[in-house]
């Protein structure tokens, strides 16, 4: 009996992935109420809003440079990692073999990974959620580290 592969995985893609995301935010931004209908702000901030206000970090500072380039670096990893296992007659399910099987392909689809986690980063700390901005960062690390990980592990297919 053959096996008939799929062209297509059976996991959401990425780019479906983001663009659930992005209809999510514009859909949150849509419910706010409308500036007619809000409170009135207070004249000057309190005294206690000023004190106990969280610091503000800038967007590129020394902790998010160092977490994007471990994003960057762990990407790569996973590039390198999916070839080898490939060589060895392993195939991958997560990806078309379309995008895997073209070198050029594959690489921008994981500079486009790590450039996707620095946007999102960065739409984190606009909106002021700061732990999360870096959390993603690490997360991503994580994830790409363990699919490395799992890559190497994998035992050769192929007859010697």
């Amino acid at each position: 009996m053959q096996r008939v592969r799929s062209r297509y995985n059976r996991a959401m893609p990425p780019p479906a992935l983001l663009l659930i995301f992005v209809v999510s935010l514009s859909a949150a931004a849509q419910s706010q109420q409308s500036p007619d209908t809000r409170p009135e702000a207070p004249a000057a901030p309190s005294r206690m809003l000023v004190e106990y206000a969280p610091p503000v970090h800038p967007f590129w500072d020394r902790k998010n440079i160092l977490l994007f380039s471990g994003v960057a670096v762990f990407r790569g990893l996973d590039y390198a990692s999916t070839r080898n296992f490939e060589r060895r007659g392993r195939q991958e399910v997560l990806i078309p073999d379309d995008i895997v099987n073209n070198s050029a392909g594959f690489a921008s689809l994981e500079a486009a990974g790590a450039a996707t986690s620095v946007g999102i980063s960065y739409l984190f700390h606009r909106t002021g959620h700061h732990k999360m901005e870096r959390w993603l960062s690490a997360g991503h690390i994580g994830v790409t580290a363990f699919g490395v990980g799992w890559n190497y592990s994998l035992k050769t297919t192929r007859p010697k």
